[in-house]
């Protein structure tokens, strides 16, 4: 799986190198400007990574007019890709940390996990994310995956300021009983804050993150309460998207065809 536009070329990661690469972004991000919690070791190495990264797939976003000396800092988008035959031979999924996946894992169904999605500061708001969607619906169509899922995350670990997205998300958002995973009982937040007739949609709209938005926008929806993630200073909420119940316009972009 290969895709390229001129500067930018979206692929998976093929080396440790590539990985690595991914990994310094992934620490950039999450570490420098959002203010995850990282060992010592990773901050001197200046990556960020977990043991669940070599069972993951690394989908990488490559800028070839990158400048930069160190082939580290080449890589300006990131996705890592869980299939669930992959999960079930090794560790399981890393969002079984916050949730319980039973009725994904359990659905009968192809799955795969999507984490740690960001993109460089000098990359946002332009066809970077895009390209990486692009990425996904490849490997999407290439695996025949039918559910995706994953834990995204507003920024902070106080929920009074998005009490209206997380309403906005629970109440319009949810997802449908036979695919309504909860978050584990240790960690659930509940989303409904306030009540349905009490949600400002302009503030929540504006408190949602991008990423989250385009989850909507595919036809995704939410499972059964937030965590609160202090390791990663976030609150997270485990989104689905079902090809089966997308959209359309979006079903056929993420079953197109594609050469294998």
């Amino acid at each position: 799986m290969k895709t390229e536009s001129g500067r930018f070329e979206v692929r998976l990661a093929r080396t440790d190198e590539e990985i690595a690469a991914a990994q310094r972004l992934r620490y950039r991000v999450f570490v420098n400007e959002l203010g995850a919690n990282a060992s010592a070791a990773a901050h001197k190495d200046r990556l960020e990574s977990d043991e669940f990264d070599p069972f993951f797939d690394h989908l990488i976003l490559l800028d070839h007019t990158s400048i930069a000396a160190d082939p580290l800092e080449h890589v300006v988008g990131v996705y890592r890709l869980m299939r669930g035959e992959v999960a079930a031979r090794n560790k399981g999924f890393y969002g079984a940390s916050e949730y319980d996946l039973q009725k994904l894992v359990q659905s009968g169904r192809k799955i795969v996990e999507l984490g740690r999605s960001c993109v460089g500061e000098n990359y946002r708001g332009g066809t970077a994310m895009l390209m990486l969607w692009n990425g996904l619906a490849d490997y999407v169509a290439k695996h025949g995956i039918e559910i995706l899922f994953g834990v995204a995350s507003f920024p902070g670990t106080d929920p009074n300021p998005i009490a209206d997205a997380l309403a906005n998300l629970h109440y319009f958002h949810p997802a449908p009983d036979e695919l309504r995973v909860r978050a584990l009982p240790e960690h659930f937040l509940d989303m409904a804050l306030i009540g349905k007739e009490e949600i400002d949609p302009s503030k929540a709209m504006e408190a949602t993150p991008p990423l989250i938005k385009a989850y909507l926008r595919h036809g995704g929806f939410v499972g059964d309460g937030a965590v609160i993630d202090r390791d990663f200073n976030t609150i997270d909420v485990c989104l689905m998207m079902d090809t089966q119940r997308m959209q359309e316009r979006y079903r056929k972009f993420y079953l197109r065809d594609v050469d294998a």
